[in-house]
C-alpha cells in the first residue's frame, strides 16, 4: 500500500524558516512527480510548488522567491524549504505524488506562522 508521510510542520513567527519532508512508501518505482499543496482554513487546496522525476519544478507565484522544492534522485522523498514566512502562509501542507496510474495524498502537516 502506498503511503505518503509529511513531516515538519510547527509554529513559527513571521520571517522564519521551515523545512517540510515527505516520504513515499510502498512503491517500487519512481513517482512521476511530488509536490505540495495546502490549505488554509476556509479556503480551497491549491498548490505550492511540484518536482517531476526529472527535476523540473513549478511553484505557485505566491511563494516563487521564497520556497524551494527538492527531491533526490531517484527517491520518494520530497522537501519543501520555506523561508522569509508570511501568516499568510498558515495552512495545512499535504504531500502529494502520482504515477502513471494513480494519485496519492499525505495526511498533512500543520503550518502555522505568527505574527
Amino acid at each position: 500500500q502506498v503511503q505518503l508521510v509529511e513531516s515538519g510542520g510547527d509554529l513559527v513567527q513571521a520571517g522564519g524558516s521551515l523545512t517540510l519532508a515527505c516520504v513515499g512508501t510502498g512503491i517500487t518505482t519512481s513517482f512521476n512527480a511530488m509536490g505540495w499543496y495546502r490549505q488554509a482554513p476556509g479556503k480551497q487546496r491549491e498548490l505550492v510548488a511540484t518536482i517531476t522525476h526529472d527535476g523540473r519544478t513549478n511553484y505557485a507565484d505566491s511563494v516563487k522567491a521564497r520556497f524551494t522544492i527538492s527531491r533526490p534522485i531517484a527517491s520518494n522523498i520530497v522537501y519543501l524549504q520555506m523561508n522569509s514566512l508570511e501568516p499568510e502562509d498558515t495552512a495545512i501542507y499535504f504531500c502529494n505524488a502520482y504515477t502513471s496510474l494513480n494519485d496519492y495524498w499525505g495526511q498533512g502537516t500543520q503550518v502555522t506562522v505568527s505574527s
